[in-house]
């Protein structure tokens, strides 16, 4: 059974999802898109040129921006000329459901008086497994535009064994790197050994960080402190993946003149088509998870 969605504002993971929902034969109103050139052939896309007229009444979904705001004042809307207010989108979206992403506290408190329902779509722990590929491709494509070596035979380094850093290991190993993954619970290491990757424990972490061509870090909280990079050989290559404030030293990386590549979001900058695909079926199951369909 075909839906009726809104969608406002969002980046290009957004407008290929907007593309599919619409291939599919839903209905999608969309504000905060209007540079989205590619969106403009489908006749099932309405642009609206008002906020309140992209979410009428008989559309029951919101979809927003991932994340929906950088600043807390604005949703993200880097395909529109218009600047739309947080509060604005929060008052039109009266007993809807809206299904954004990295959500802060403040919006909750807002939308309780609003009765909206409200879904942070990266806490579905199918999209976060599914992005985890994306995420690892992505950093590989870094490593291999970044270094004058080949990964065929180079020492790597990963900081981290969760969803990242196990399919990044494994893809890495793929390409014949030497792996070594560092973490900190036993489990983990005893996993790490499982995998058949080399392992060592983050906590010690010193003069062993010399042999290392490449060093990718998972981990959302300081790692690699001014020093631990003193070890860090002058032409190993840094690549964070980890969300702010990331897990490297950043003011002992530029005056060591250290190569510090910091890769957020690579999902949408690598796979936005692939990307999408995956959001677009993470809507679907919470749909059928609410609707009971």
């Amino acid at each position: 059974m075909n839906k009726k969605f809104a969608v406002i504002g969002g980046d290009l993971r957004i407008i290929k999802l907007v593309k599919m929902l619409a291939e599919e034969g839903n209905a999608v109103y969309t504000f905060g898109l209007e540079k989205a050139e590619e969106l403009k052939e489908n006749e099932n896309i309405i642009f609206c040129e008002k906020l309140s007229r992209a979410i009428p009444e008989d559309v029951e979904v919101v979809i927003g921006p991932i994340p929906f705001s950088s600043n807390g004042v604005n949703i993200n809307a880097p395909f529109s000329n218009n600047e739309i207010s947080v509060r604005e989108l929060i008052h039109y979206l009266n007993a809807k459901i809206l299904i954004a992403g990295s959500i802060s506290p403040d919006i909750y408190n807002l939308a309780n008086d609003e009765y909206i329902e409200i879904i942070d779509i990266m806490k579905r722990e199918e999209l976060a497994v599914l992005n985890t590929i994306s995420t690892a491709e992505g950093a590989i494509e870094i490593a291999i535009a970044n270094t004058n070596k080949i990964i065929h035979g180079s020492n790597v380094l990963i900081l981290g064994f969760g969803r990242i850093g196990k399919v990044l290991a494994r893809k890495m190993a793929g390409l014949s790197a030497k792996v070594t993954c560092a973490a900190r619970k036993d489990e983990d290491l005893a996993w790490i050994r499982a995998y058949g990757h080399n392992e060592t424990n983050i906590n010690n972490l010193g003069e062993n960080l010399s042999k290392y061509d490449i060093i990718f870090n998972t981990v959302p909280h300081l790692i690699l402190t001014k020093e631990r990079l003193e070890y860090v050989k002058g032409d190993t290559l840094l690549i964070d993946l980890a969300s702010n404030p990331g897990g490297i030293d950043k003011k002992t990386v530029k005056e060591r003149n250290l190569k510090l590549i910091w890769a957020l979001a690579l999902p949408g900058k690598v796979a936005p088509v692939t990307t999408a695909e995956f959001i677009k079926d993470t809507i679907y199951n919470i749909l059928k998870e609410i609707y009971k369909e």
